[in-house]
């Protein structure tokens, strides 16, 4: 097991329309894509196909959205290890204008508990905060085996400030913020009180300030692909997390200000393309974005 990656799993239906039907209307989408979806569950198949096969809990249902999932797991090389509910879940993703309206059916009622696993010789750990009781666990497990922990901090969970307790480097949202009523300012305080090492707010196009392992604080702005080329801005955070994870295990050495410079160049990648699965980048597509993106001269 190279790394852990714990979520919820959606299937993700994202459809390209300019109106959106009501009462007894009807319309034609011009473009659509069918894909896994889900934070840390996107983040993982990101990560597979940069070319490191992680391990998967996630949840999973005996339906045929169910076996739909586990083949794209079998096409990508994803250890999965399902934690069973009754039915899938659902994502519809209307991408329009750089922005993105999703609706969701869930099932989050979990019918047996979360595996157990052996993560010896595991190295990241990275989570969502769905799954509470299984994000708990292993990030106070692999604290104590000394295994990098990520969260993906998308939304507020329940037991999210426990589970901060334990997280090495915790990338959360602008909503996030919201969530907790504090300015991106004071979430990066929060982040750090709480004992996370590295810690960061981002916001889509405008990009991310964090601090680093001795405190500083900095910004990263986001490539500016022009707006004619952004497609679909889905996914893009997801594949970010899942990039950066992919970097750290690829050369742990690295700085992580280069770490999240190949991510948001991953994420560059993503927002050119319909749906997740045609999001995901290679090595050679993030270097290609650095290429064509990246500032001739960017401070550290």
């Amino acid at each position: 097991m190279h790394a852990l990656f714990i979520g919820h799993t959606y299937i993700d239906v994202t459809i390209m329309t300019d109106h959106v039907p009501t009462g007894d209307d009807k319309d034609v989408a011009t473009e659509y894509a069918v894909s896994f979806g889900g934070n840390a569950v996107t983040a993982a198949f990101c990560c597979a196909k940069l070319g490191i096969k992680p391990d998967l809990v996630a949840t999973g249902a005996d339906d045929w959205l169910g076996d739909m999932f586990r083949d794209m797991a079998r096409k990508y090389e994803v250890e999965l290890h399902i934690r069973k509910v009754r039915r899938s879940s659902l994502s519809f993703v209307m991408p329009h204008g750089g922005e993105r309206a999703i609706l969701r059916a869930r099932d989050d009622r979990y019918l047996h508990p979360f595996p157990h696993l052996d993560i010896t010789g595991c190295r990241v750990l990275h989570i969502d905060g769905h799954q509470p009781d299984a994000a708990l666990h292993y990030a106070r497990a692999c604290r104590e085996a000394g295994i990098l922990t990520s969260l993906d901090g998308g939304g507020v969970r329940s037991n999210t400030h426990e589970v901060l307790s334990y997280i090495d480097v915790a990338i959360v949202s602008e909503r996030f913020s919201h969530q907790l009523k504090l300015s991106p300012e004071q979430t990066l305080d929060y982040l750090a009180e709480r004992g996370c090492r590295i810690g960061g707010v981002t916001f889509g196009e405008r990009g991310l300030i964090w601090y680093d392992e001795r405190g500083r604080r900095s910004t990263l702005p986001a490539l500016q692909v022009p707006a004619r080329r952004v497609i679909d801005t889905s996914g893009a955070g997801d594949v970010f997390h899942g990039a950066y994870v992919y970097s750290y295990l690829a050369d742990p050495q690295k700085r992580w200000i280069d770490h999240f410079r190949f991510a948001r160049a991953a994420a560059a990648f993503k927002v050119q393309r319909l749906g997740n699965e045609a999001g995901l980048p290679t090595v050679a597509d993030v270097a290609a974005m650095d290429r064509e993106f990246s500032p001739a001269v960017e401070n550290v």
